[in-house]
């Protein structure tokens, strides 16, 4: 079948032969069956549900009533019972039996490319900050704008994408959000002023700044629940752009960049040697590069892989038929089988016919996402007091850690040059190579940071709170030296310790019926306070320029004392 003709096909369960099995032959996942498997899937599952005489009820795994029971145990707990919800969990339970499998895999590589051009641009636009002072006459400092621009793009393309993903379906957004950001990195490289830079950083920041919740939703929903853990795994690829864009930024900007020495052609006399367009291309070359390579990895996403658009979103806009086909086109691509019908989804969740809630108009659907914040929705989460110690101080560390790493992360090019205010700034090629190397340093502790959390007495909470404070104490000891030596080792230390607190930082202590509402909050803390975190270096970085990074060293180890502080540990348990 020629999938690739056309990216936003539509499908039938027509178009996906030998995967559908009856429910009493259908493989379904040990957790559902662990507990009759001595007796073969004949044994019955308890389901509390009284009988004529008030007797408990018993049903098979294998059956419909045993599947009617899974859902109305999950739904009782979760404290909803719509029919939308109930049609959820099954299409939930037909993926988790499904399993992992190529499909799984591959998007994984390509929500992985959101995750990667998020940090690439980032460090990108960090790379680019101090040939860009150099060729439009701009301070030190005050061209630190530049990523407050990107951020308040970041910010607009959060909260756009997260919910137009909902509206225009998470394929079509999947795909836009590289588009934008692949449009607009190729044309920062053709910037000819520092407003039109900030301008194009700014639009830039809209596409990247959807990638995270979009692609962190699309891979979630065709996640099977036993491999959530690689939801955490996905952050293995926020340090790998980092390494990429530190690499191609050492082999272009010190070759293609004009002296510190020579003034801005903007403000010298004509027929006076300056710096300008001409001699200055490196920082151009290198946005160009990453332009092509976004745009590139939105070919690969649109035209090499056949995404099915998300069956929660099509189940939410009254396409039932379609999601059922998207399952069968997973477990097709997989290789397996599935139970997963339309007749299975009208018994259980009720006939789209009959119930009219099933689908959700464009309204709703942005009624749905405004509720997220709506006091019904944050009360709960400060329902106990430990509840709301853990939801205020979860919340904490989100927003300490977003000021806090960008007003290190975002500048350490210009950190790395300038060496203290008594040196000689150290040479361009030396600070691309020492961040080169710092980016590889960085890339172990994503992985590390996924074994780590399971090991006795550590746990997530000890990793995370471990890290933050070993990579506050780093940003220290980072100012304490003028030697570039010295600070390459703590800047490879703090990096590494950063992305193990990074692969761990996590909102799973949510209970479930209230999980959305606290990401969300906890993401928007974090965009609002890296916003904030280019106007403190701007202002607070030109009477001393180690003040940013003691600020951003203080952050650390308020949100360090935070974790610590934290009454919840989630190691060895399923979150709630």
């Amino acid at each position: 079948m020629p999938l690739f003709l056309n990216p936003l096909a539509k499908h039938d369960v027509s178009d996906f032969s030998n995967v559908l099995v009856p429910l009493a032959d259908a493989p379904r996942h040990p957790s559902v069956v662990d507990k009759d498997s001595k007796l073969g899937k004949e044994a019955s599952a308890p389901r509390a549900d009284d009988g004529e005489n008030g007797e408990q009820r018993a049903y098979s795994a294998f059956t419909l009533e045993g599947l009617r029971a899974e859902i109305d145990d999950d739904l009782a707990a979760s404290g909803v019972n719509s029919s939308y919800d109930r049609k959820s969990k099954i299409i939930n339970k037909a993926i988790q039996d499904i399993g992992m499998g190529t499909y799984n895999w591959q998007l994984f590589v390509l929500c992985g490319f959101g995750w990667f051009a998020d940090n690439f641009w980032l460090q990108g636009l960090a790379l680019t900050l101090t040939p860009i002072s150099y060729e439009f006459g701009i301070s030190e400092t005050s061209v630190r704008y530049t990523t407050c621009a990107t951020f308040i793009g970041l910010c607009i393309g959060a909260c756009f994408w997260g919910v137009a993903s909902d509206v225009i379906g998470r394929r079509l957004a999947f795909n836009a959000t590289l588009f934008l950001a692949g449009v607009f990195g190729l044309a920062v490289g053709g910037a000819p002023t520092w407003i039109g830079v900030c301008a194009l950083y700014a639009c830039l920041g809209i596409g990247v700044g959807g990638n995270l919740p979009v692609d962190g939703a699309l891979f979630l929903e065709f996640l099977p629940f036993a491999s959530g853990n690689l939801l955490t795994l996905l952050s293995v690829w926020w340090p790998i752009g980092q390494l990429v864009a530190s690499l191609i930024a050492w082999g272009l900007i010190p070759n293609n960049e004009c002296s510190s020495k020579l003034p801005s052609c903007n403000k010298s006399l004509p027929g006076v040697e300056c710096c300008g367009k001409s001699n200055n291309m490196g920082w151009r070359y290198f946005t160009l590069t990453l332009g092509a390579i976004t745009f590139l990895m939105f070919i690969c996403r649109f035209f090499l892989f056949h995404l099915f658009e998300s069956p929660k979103y099509l189940l939410s806009r009254g396409r039932q038929q379609e999601a059922v086909a998207t399952v069968h086109g997973m477990a097709y691509k997989n290789k397996k089988k599935t139970w997963l019908t339309n007749d299975i989804l009208n018994e259980i969740g009720g006939d789209p016919e009959v119930v009219a809630e099933t689908k959700l108009s464009t309204i709703q659907i942005i009624k749905l996402k405004l509720a997220t914040f709506s006091t019904d929705r944050i009360g709960p989460l400060f329902a106990t007091r430990k509840l709301a110690i853990t939801t205020s101080l979860v919340w904490f560390c989100w927003t300490t850690i977003g000021m806090g790493y960008p007003l290190f992360n975002a500048f350490l090019p210009q950190y790395l040059a300038n060496n203290g205010a008594s040196s000689e700034p150290t040479p361009q090629n030396i600070v691309y190579r020492n961040y080169a190397i710092t980016s590889i340093v960085g890339v172990p502790g994503s992985i590390i940071a996924c074994y780590t959390v399971d090991i006795k007495y550590v746990g997530r909470k000890g990793t995370m709170a471990i890290s933050t404070l070993l990579s506050g104490i780093f940003l220290f000891l980072f100012t304490i030296s003028s030697n570039s030596d010295v600070q390459l080792t703590f800047t490879c230390l703090e990096a590494f310790f950063q992305n193990i607190m990074y692969g761990v930082l996590t909102p799973e202590v949510f209970p479930a019926p209230n999980r959305g509402t606290g990401t969300g909050i906890a993401s928007f803390l974090n965009r609002i306070a890296g916003l904030c975190a280019p106007i403190i270096g701007a202002n607070a970085g030109t009477a001393n320029p180690a003040v940013p990074i003691y600020v951003a060293g203080a952050l650390f180890l308020s949100a360090f004392i935070a974790m610590v502080l934290l009454p919840i540990e989630t190691m060895g348990r399923q979150s709630l």
